[in-house]
C-alpha cells in the first residue's frame, strides 16, 4: 500500500488555508465574471461562448498538468505554475473590448485555471494517504472560502465598481500562492510505475470508470449552465450585486456539513457510493425544476441551497469513487479525467448550448431543460448500479482495502 511521509498538523493547516483562499478567489471570479461581461457590453450568447472557453481548454489542460503531476511527483511545483500563469494572464482578460482578443485571453487564462480543483483534490489525497484524515476534513475548507469570501467582498465589488473585478481576484490570488510555500509536495512513496505505453490502459482501462465519466456529463451540463448564467438570472430578476454574493455564500457554506457527514458514513464501496450518485442525481432534477420556477431572486437564492447536497454529494462521491477506480500513482490524472465531467465537456455544451436557451428561449426553458438532462443522468446511474453490482470484484464490505484491477 502506497503511503506518504509523515506530515506535521502545521503542514495539514496550511493544506486548509490554501483550499480555502483557492475555493474563495474563483468564487469571486466565476460569481461576477459574467456580470462584469454584461458590463462590459457583450450580450448573453458572447458571454456563454467565453465561459465555454475555459471548458474546452481544460480538455486538454487537466491531463496535461495531472501528466507532469504523476510524472514529477510533484504537485505542490505544478500548483505553483499554474498560480503563477493565472495572476499574470489575468491581468490581460480586463483589458480587451473585443470579443476576439477577450475570447483568445480568456484560453490562455483558463489553460491554468481550470485544472486547479482537481490538483488541489489529489494534493489533498495524497497527503492524508495512509492516515487516519479524510477528505472531506479538508475540501470543507474550500467550501468556506467559496461561501464566505464570496459574499464578505460583493459590497466592496458594489462599492468600487465590477470594472474593478479585477483588483480583488488578483489580491485574493497573490494570498493564495503565498500559501502554497509551505505545501507538501504531494509526493507518494512506494508506488509503483506504469510501464511504458501501459499509462492510457491504466487509467481507461475500468469500464465502469468510462460509464461513470460519461454519465457524469449529463449531470455536470445543467449545473454548469447554472453557474455560468445563475448571477444574470438573478440580476434580470432585479437582484444586486450583493444578492450575487449571498447566492455564492448559499451555494457553498452548507457543503461543510455534508462534507464531515459522507466522512462519517459513506462506505467505500462502489456500489453504495453508485446508489448514492442516483441519489444525488434526483436532487439535481428537482433542483432544477424549482428554478424553471422561481419568480423572484430571493427564491433563486434559496433554491441554491440545495447545492450543497447536490453538487457537493456528487463532488464529493464522484472524487472518492475516482480514487478507488483507478491506480494510487495515476491518481492526479485520473482526478483530472473526472474533473472534464464537470468542468470540461459539460462545461463547452453548458456554454453553448446554455447560452442560446437563456439568450433565445429564456432562463424558465433553460432550467426545464436541466431538469430533463439530469433524469437521464438519474436513469444512467441506475443502470450502472445494477450493472455493477453483479460483478464480485465490488462487493467488498466496509473498511476493507480498495479493489486493485
Amino acid at each position: 500500500m502506497a503511503h506518504v511521509n509523515a506530515v506535521n498538523k502545521s503542514t495539514l493547516n496550511y493544506v486548509k488555508l490554501f483550499n480555502f483562499f483557492l475555493y474563495g478567489s474563483i468564487s469571486i471570479l466565476l460569481s461576477f465574471f459574467p456580470l462584469y461581461f454584461q458590463s462590459a457590453g457583450f450580450n448573453k450568447m458572447a458571454i456563454g461562448m467565453l465561459m465555454a472557453g475555459g471548458p474546452f481548454v481544460s480538455i486538454f489542460a487537466n491531463p496535461f498538468w495531472g501528466y507532469w503531476s504523476d510524472r514529477l511527483q510533484n504537485i505542490r511545483r505544478i500548483l505553483v505554475i499554474m498560480l503563477i500563469g493565472n495572476l499574470i494572464i489575468v491581468q490581460f482578460v480586463f483589458q480587451f473590448d473585443s470579443m476576439v482578443w477577450a475570447f483568445i485571453a480568456m484560453l490562455c487564462f483558463f489553460l491554468f485555471q481550470t485544472p486547479l480543483f482537481s490538483q488541489s483534490n489529489s494534493l489533498i489525497l495524497n497527503t492524508i494517504e495512509g492516515t487516519s484524515y479524510k477528505f472531506g476534513s479538508f475540501r470543507l475548507w474550500g467550501s468556506l472560502g467559496w461561501a464566505l469570501l464570496a459574499v464578505a467582498v460583493s459590497p466592496l465589488i458594489d462599492w468600487i465598481g465590477i470594472d474593478n473585478l479585477w483588483i480583488v481576484y488578483s489580491a485574493m490570488l497573490f494570498l493564495t500562492i503565498l500559501f502554497t510555500i509551505k505545501l507538501p509536495t504531494g509526493k507518494l512513496e512506494g508506488t509503483k510505475k506504469i510501464a511504458k505505453g501501459g499509462y492510457g490502459q491504466a487509467l481507461f482501462g475500468n469500464k465502469y470508470f468510462l460509464v461513470f465519466v460519461l454519465l457524469g456529463v449529463l449531470i455536470s451540463v445543467p449545473n454548469s449552465m447554472n453557474q455560468t448564467f445563475n448571477s444574470l438570472y438573478i440580476d434580470q430578476l432585479g437582484g444586486s450585486v450583493v444578492l450575487i454574493g449571498w447566492a455564492a455564500f448559499l451555494t457553498a457554506i452548507f457543503e461543510v456539513p455534508v462534507f464531515l457527514l459522507f466522512d462519517r458514513y459513506l462506505k467505500r464501496n462502489i456500489p453504495v457510493m453508485i446508489g448514492c450518485l442516483i441519489v444525488v442525481s434526483l436532487l439535481f432534477v428537482l433542483r432544477w425544476y424549482l428554478m424553471s420556477i422561481a419568480v423572484s431572486p430571493v427564491q433563486i437564492i434559496f433554491i441554491q441551497m440545495l447545492h450543497s447536497i447536490s453538487f457537493g454529494g456528487y463532488y464529493y462521491i464522484g472524487t472518492t469513487l475516482t480514487a478507488e477506480l483507478i491506480p494510487v500513482e495515476l491518481r492526479a490524472s485520473g482526478q483530472a479525467v473526472y474533473a472534464l465531467t464537470w468542468g470540461g465537456i459539460s462545461g463547452i455544451i453548458a456554454g453553448f448550448f446554455g447560452g442560446w436557451l437563456f439568450g433565445t428561449l429564456g432562463p424558465q426553458v433553460m432550467y426545464q431543460v436541466s431538469t430533463g438532462i439530469a433524469l437521464f443522468g438519474a436513469v444512467g446511474f441506475s443502470l450502472l448500479w445494477i450493472w455493477i453490482r453483479k460483478d464480485a470484484r465490488y462487493q467488498v464490505k466496509a473498511g476493507s482495502e480498495r479493489v486493485e484491477l
